[in-house]
C-alpha cells in the first residue's frame, strides 16, 4: 500500500470493492465494515432488487446491482456466494472478472447432527476452483473465519481478528492484506500459497464447533508476528 500526497487516498483506499453474494449475512457484514472504513462498496446479487434492499439496509454509500454489473465496475471483487452456486457463478462472470483481484472467502462445508464438516473439492479448495475457472484473474483466498454476527453488530467497534491471506501473486496478496487491515481491529496476515487454502477453509468447521460449544463468535489471532 503506497501513501500518496497529503490528504489524498492511498492506492488501497481508492479501490472500489464489489461483493458477489452481498445479500447474505457474510457479504452484508463485509460490505458494512468496508463501507464504514471509507471503502467504496458495491453489492452484487443475481437479483438486482435484493441487492438494492441489502445496500439500503447497510447505508454508508453502498450501491448495488446484478452480479455481472458489479463484477465489471469494481476494482477488486469478493466472492461470498453459497458453495453450491460457487462454480456456476464464477463461470458466468469469467469475462468481467478478467484482470482483477478476486478474493474468494467461500467455505465448502456440510452440516449434520454432529455439526459442521469440510467437504471434498475436486480442485483442492474453493479458492483453487476459483483459480481454475478464472484463469485470467488474480485469485486470493481470504476472510474465511470472519463472524457475520460480529461484522453486523453495531455494538462492535473493532473486530478482534487476523485474516489469513493466501495466493500465488505477491502484489495481489499484499493488496488484500492492506484491504483487510482497513477494518479496525483486523490484520491481514500472509498465510501461504493458494494450494494451502484447503486447510484454511476447513478450519472454519472447527471454529463453528468452538462457537456452538461456547456460544461465542470466535476468530483467530496469529502470535509473534
Amino acid at each position: 500500500m503506497r501513501i500518496v500526497a497529503d490528504g489524498a487516498l492511498t492506492e488501497v483506499e481508492a479501490l472500489s470493492l464489489g461483493i458477489l453474494g452481498g445479500t447474505g449475512d457474510q457479504g452484508k457484514g463485509l460490505a458494512r465494515r468496508f463501507a464504514l472504513a471509507g471503502q467504496r462498496v458495491l453489492i452484487g446479487s443475481r437479483n438486482a432488487e435484493r441487492a438494492r434492499q441489502a445496500a439500503e439496509s447497510i447505508g454508508h454509500g453502498v450501491t448495488a446491482g446484478e452480479n455481472a454489473e458489479v463484477a465489471a465496475k469494481a476494482d477488486v471483487v469478493i466472492v461470498a456466494v453459497p458453495w453450491d452456486g460457487h462454480k456456476a457463478t464464477l463461470e458466468a462472470l469469467r469475462e468481467p472478472l478478467t484482470g482483477k483481484i478476486v478474493i474468494d472467502c467461500v467455505n465448502p462445508l456440510g452440516f449434520d447432527k454432529q455439526g459442521a464438516y469440510a467437504l471434498p473439492v475436486e480442485e483442492g479448495s474453493a479458492a483453487q476452483q476459483a483459480a481454475a475457472v478464472l484463469t485470467g484473474s488474480r485469485v486470493v483466498a481470504a476472510f474465511h473465519h470472519v463472524s457475520a454476527v460480529t461484522l453486523l453488530d453495531p455494538e462492535v467497534a473493532e473486530v478482534d481478528l487476523d485474516v489469513l491471506v493466501l495466493g500465488d501473486d505477491r502484489e495481489a496478496t499484499d493488496t488484500v492484506q492492506a484491504l483487510a487491515s482497513r477494518i479496525p481491529g483486523v490484520r491481514g496476515i500472509y498465510g501461504g500459497r493458494l494450494r494451502n487454502a484447503h486447510q484454511v477453509e476447513a478450519l472454519t468447521a472447527n471454529i463453528i464447533s468452538i462457537n456452538r460449544r461456547h456460544k461465542a463468535h470466535a476468530g483467530i489471532r496469529i502470535t509473534d508476528v
